[in-house]
């Protein structure tokens, strides 16, 4: 994988870990205050996950997907307009071509909204499990479109993590035929995989933009945000079927705000998270959340977890926390 910074704006609203961060050490620090920083950030994420689930479940808004991502591409670039203002000096903003970073912004949004059409049509469990392809998706595309290539073990270890995902989806097409409520339907399948694959291509791309534009991850976010977010406006008004505006209950309005809410503490300690704990920790909260929500999945459900279930989930897990110890012991070889 590239050594280059490349944070992404995944399907909940939140700025993905980079591989490495200028800012941060390799081994970061994790005083108090990060630790607080990491539990908000591992309670923001899983709560937002079963908020959006809940919204999107509903009839009325599971046709709002782009005015839904608008929204949050809003409170994500409100969120990094105040974190890069003089008082608070999270970063210094910088402009670039609103035309030239065009189909970085384009993927970005496609990313979001296929991976809200997978958590409306798909489990939790499912939808959260075949994020896991991003990792091993995106090596592929390095490797086939930059000649990147990862090291012998990491990409050993992509083997059980994508055979856990395959497991996982054998598992989910065969309970919809019990047809259950939050069973994945064909149509979450044809999303979930859709959107991984768009997502790997968006980090790849934001990869190349981050070391074209010489600029950093944050300040790429920050101009794509408000273009992104006027284009699936627009294009909500053609596509999405708003709800009764009047008929949305205080319930529903409350869903919604905490939605945002979360999206904005997600981008907040994530960022504190990168550049103090340093980016291993980083990937390490991350895969913690991946079996925190996988786990309140199961729960919700309200089902006995077969032995299949828990061997395909634990073997995907474990493989891509081999991949990530994999990099790490690459990248402390090289640093010697």
């Amino acid at each position: 994988m590239e050594k280059s910074t490349a944070i992404s704006f995944n399907e909940v609203g939140e700025i993905s870990s980079p591989v490495t961060e200028k800012r941060s050490t390799e081994r970061g620090t994790m005083d108090a205050k990060t630790i607080k920083w990491i539990i908000v950030n591992a309670l923001a994420t899983v709560t937002i996950v079963y908020v959006n689930k809940t919204i999107f479940s509903d009839p009325a808004f599971r046709q709002c997907q782009l005015s839904f991502v608008a929204f949050h591409f809003a409170i994500t670039w409100i969120t990094l307009h105040v974190a890069s203002r003089p008082i608070i000096g999270a970063f210094a903003p910088a402009k670039t071509s609103a035309i030239g970073i065009l189909p970085l912004t384009i993927a970005m949004g496609a990313n979001v909204v296929l991976m809200n059409l997978s958590l409306a049509h798909s489990s939790v469990v499912f939808y959260q499990i075949v994020r896991i392809l991003l990792t091993p998706l995106t090596a592929l595309m390095n490797l086939f479109i930059y000649g990147s290539k990862i090291p012998f073990l990491a990409a050993m270890a992509l083997l059980p993590a994508c055979a856990g995902v395959g497991v996982v989806s054998y598992l989910e097409a065969v309970s919809k035929s019990k047809s259950t409520s939050n069973s994945t339907s064909m149509l979450g399948v044809i999303f979930a995989f859709t959107g991984v694959a768009v997502s790997a291509l968006y980090t790849v791309w934001v990869s190349a933009y981050y070391r074209k534009l010489k600029i950093s991850s944050s300040q790429l976010l920050l101009n794509q945000m408000p273009l992104g977010g006027l284009i699936l406006a627009v294009s909500s008004y053609y596509t999405d079927k708003y709800p009764v505006w009047g008929e949305i209950t205080r319930e529903q309005w409350l869903m919604i705000g905490t939605s945002g809410l979360c999206a904005t503490l997600i981008n907040v300690s994530q960022f504190y998270i990168i550049t103090h704990a340093g980016p291993v920790s980083s990937t390490v909260v991350g895969h913690l959340k991946t079996v925190l929500v996988i786990g309140l999945g199961w729960i919700v459900k309200r089902e006995v977890v077969g032995v299949e279930s828990a061997f395909g989930v634990g073997l995907a897990v474990l493989g891509i926390m081999g991949y990530s110890y994999a990099l790490y012991l690459e990248q402390n070889h090289v640093g010697k």
